[in-house]
């Protein structure tokens, strides 16, 4: 008995690829589902592809893909806020002021970039300051930061 490879066979074969992300969470996997989906639609179209060529489209496909991924759409999504990033990696970070430090409360600085995941924290400067002023951390002490004015 010869075994045939229908496109059918590659569409289901890209399915469980791609559900299998699910319980391997790489987002690897997932390229090899959506090669095996288009070598389904190729093979539909052109029924007599030999299986060789089927393979190497695959493999070609495949390797396309994740090379996509791991250098192009990767790098955007990586985490660019500074949670779980130590105390001292804050340091020389830079915010604007947003309060003003009174008599009675700390002054409040806003940061583009989350720094130990929030991006207004309290802070303490040596120096006055006014709303809109340009501060870098120096240090981190308790839930407030010690600034200086830039």
């Amino acid at each position: 008995m010869e075994g045939t490879v229908l496109y059918w066979h590659w569409l289901v074969l890209g399915m469980l690829l791609i559900a299998a992300e699910i319980f391997i969470p790489s987002f690897t996997i997932v390229w090899f589902g959506i090669a095996a989906i288009i070598v389904g639609g190729v093979l539909a179209v052109d029924p007599d592809l030999s299986l060789s060529w089927q393979v190497a489209i695959w493999a070609g496909l495949t390797s396309a893909l994740a090379g996509l991924w791991f250098l192009l759409l990767r790098p955007k999504m990586r985490d660019k806020t500074r949670a779980g990033m130590a105390k001292e990696a804050i340091a020389g970070q830079v915010g604007q002021v947003i309060r003003r430090p009174g008599e009675h409360h700390r002054g409040r600085v806003r940061f583009t970039t989350p720094l130990l995941g929030d991006d207004e924290w309290e802070f303490i400067c040596s120096s006055d300051v006014e709303l809109g002023d340009r501060v870098s951390v120096i240090e981190l002490s308790g839930n407030t930061l010690l600034v200086e004015k830039r």
